[in-house]
């Protein structure tokens, strides 16, 4: 027999986990190491038959060479400096010449010197939004082109949400990254959704 006063703090525990699921999900070490370890056989592109698709893993995703802006980069918690490291290289390797600006701008602006940040743009190089921000998607996603690429951050937060995304006929690769989705509109390819240890 479990004494009453037990239950109770346990109840208010898991209460306050519930409550703060969010937080309690990003902090976590252990959860993360938990998700880390369930996708390790997704690290490095392993699996990936598609040439183009093995190299987007290898060499932006999972870039582990220090960048020469990383050093002026420091100063943000991990998941803002893990995010913003991943937004600098796609910036590197996109090389959008016109951005909506947001939080992440000064990574933006360090992988790629010459992108303008500006309020309207005309067609989408490289974007990224929240998984909760439908108006924000729905705007973006009418302005991608075949070239076109957006970030879907925060795609734990509302798996349901994501599987939206990725079943939409006009999304054809995406990456589950966990922490944040990557979004490519090429009609070229075949449709398909790599999960990818990040």
């Amino acid at each position: 027999m479990v004494p009453i006063f037990f239950v109770s703090i346990n109840l208010g525990l898991l209460f306050a986990i519930k409550k703060n699921s969010c937080i309690f999900a990003v902090m976590n070490p252990l959860r993360g190491f938990l998700v880390w370890l369930g996708r390790i056989h997704r690290c490095r592109g392993f699996g990936i038959q598609s040439p183009t698709d093995y190299s987007f893993v290898r060499y932006v995703i999972n870039e582990h060479w220090p960048y020469y802006a990383y050093e002026q980069l420091k100063g943000d918690d991990w998941l803002t400096s893990k995010l913003g490291r991943l937004y600098f290289r796609l910036s590197n390797w996109r090389q959008p010449s016109a951005m909506v600006p947001d939080d992440y701008q000064r990574y933006w602006q360090a992988g790629c010197h010459h992108t303008v940040f500006t309020p309207i743009i005309n067609k989408v190089e490289l974007a990224r939004v929240t998984i909760e921000d439908r108006t924000t998607w729905d705007a973006l996603i009418q302005k991608c082109n075949q070239q076109s690429v957006i970030v879907v951050e925060g795609i734990w937060r509302d798996w349901e949400r994501w599987h939206e995304m990725v079943a939409d006929l006009r999304t054809v690769i995406t990456y589950d990254l966990y922490y944040c989705g990557i979004v490519f509109f090429d009609r070229t390819r075949y449709k398909r959704n790599y999960k990818i240890n990040f």
